[in-house]
């Protein structure tokens, strides 16, 4: 069913998702990539797919979930010392991540895997709630078993668990994009208080708690989270009601958000919840920038076409990929901000989109000093860091590297005067 962007950066039109596996979200100078540097290392973690739990310490409700222990290839987050120069965080995000026919949450696992990486899954929830109980689900301002974005049958129910459970014994992490994916001034996540978003969110949760029970697969394995604890995080349907949801969140524990729209900076908190909003980059072509995403790239390239114009797949995909691995280098070589990627399984325009992220991900996370993370990880660092050091590096502008180096920028001292004018303050490029 139809949920449409809403948000206009540039030349931007409404498209649909056409998948019932999608969730729409919302949102310069022309150059290369980089190319690839160097010979890749043999990636740390898990090569091949995680096995079920070993050790399920407790089950939860009816079963559908567990206590397993500590998350596996969760690191522990290290202080920056004076002077140290931050690492590059990279984090790719999956909205509605589900696995069907595509089967692109799998593909992506192995992505990750191989290229010394872990990434956020954003699973909706009434991707675990089969199609016959749709009424269990009662959106606000929607009559009971709506949703923009279907639900599920059984086998896509077993086998987006699965991936979700091997995905997060791998390290990554599991969000929620809610339920219904409604958008608009109908009724759309955009109206909603407070209180209609906790409720959202409760359901969210309930879907993941329950599925065992909605399904009868009574003998499958658990996912092996208190969902509860694991889940931090989220991005908001066409990235709408963000102000309502963002208070929700924060009294109910989450740590960060996902659902705007920011230049390439160092993240600060909005109402106590880390702001990890998805960045604007190069465009390759045009004179405006992008958002950070399959689908903004999509709708200023086909428009309201998921499947627009086959002689132009190769380069649209190049465009995406392009304008994602200048964003990095951009950083990279300048502030170090982290880069925030945002995209959804699907195979609009040839699949061209999903070619472009998984070659970002190959071209920048066995870089010197990268870390391809999820969101998880990000704000565990970023919990662990020196506020003061965090406040000195949102100082940085776009693309902006301290002039006087690293290592004085961050040393604790004060920089010193620029020669022939002094007691003058360092002057940027």
């Amino acid at each position: 069913m139809a949920a449409t962007q809403r948000i206009a950066v540039g030349v931007l039109a409404a498209a649909a998702c056409a998948s019932p596996l999608a969730g729409c979200a919302t949102g310069s100078h022309t150059s290369p990539s980089h190319g690839s540097h160097g010979a890749k290392q043999a990636a740390p973690g898990p090569q091949q797919g995680a096995p079920a739990p070993g050790s399920v310490l407790r089950l939860i409700g009816d079963g559908s979930t567990a206590y397993t222990g500590s998350q596996p290839h969760l690191p522990r987050p290290e202080r920056l010392r004076p002077g140290q120069k931050p690492p590059q965080f990279v984090v790719f995000s999956w909205d509605g991540a589900g696995e069907d026919s595509q089967k692109l949450f799998s593909r992506f696992r192995q992505v990750a895997r191989e290229n010394h990486a872990t990434m956020t899954y954003f699973l909706s929830g009434v991707y675990l709630l089969p199609k016959e109980k749709r009424d269990l689900y009662k959106p606000p301002r929607h009559s009971p078993g709506s949703s923009d974005i279907g639900f599920n049958d059984e086998k896509g129910i077993a086998d987006t668990v699965e991936q979700a459970r091997l995905a997060w014994l791998e390290g990554n992490e599991i969000g929620t994009h809610f339920n219904g994916h409604f958008c608009g001034p109908d009724g759309g996540v955009g109206t909603w208080s407070v209180d209609e978003w906790k409720s959202e969110i409760a359901q969210a949760k309930q879907f993941v708690k329950s599925w065992k029970t909605n399904t009868g697969m009574t003998k499958s394995a658990p996912l092996p989270f208190d969902y509860d604890k694991e889940l931090i995080g989220a991005r908001t349907p066409c990235l709408e009601g963000r102000k309502n949801f963002v208070k929700a969140a924060r009294e109910l524990g989450f740590r960060y958000d996902s659902s705007g729209v920011n230049k390439q900076v160092w993240p600060g908190k909005k109402q106590g919840l880390w702001d990890l909003s998805m960045q604007l980059v190069p465009f390759p072509g045009h004179i405006y920038e992008q958002v950070t995403m399959d689908y903004n790239f999509m709708v200023n390239q086909s428009g309201t076409r998921t499947q627009g114009d086959p002689d132009r797949f190769r380069y649209w995909g190049d465009q995406m990929r392009d304008g994602l691995v200048k964003g990095f280098y951009r950083a990279y070589d300048g502030n170090r901000a982290p880069l925030i990627i945002g995209n959804r399984f699907e195979s609009w325009n040839g699949g061209t989109y999903m070619r472009a992220v998984e070659e970002t991900v190959k071209e920048v996370c066995y870089k010197p000093d990268v870390r391809c993370v999820s969101f998880h990880q990000l704000v565990d660092w970023l919990d662990a860091q020196d506020p003061r050091v965090l406040e000195k590096l949102r100082t940085l502008q776009v693309g902006e590297a301290p002039r006087q180096g690293w290592a004085s920028f961050l040393s604790g001292r004060p920089a010193p005067a620029p020669k022939g004018v002094p007691g003058a303050p360092a002057v940027r490029p």
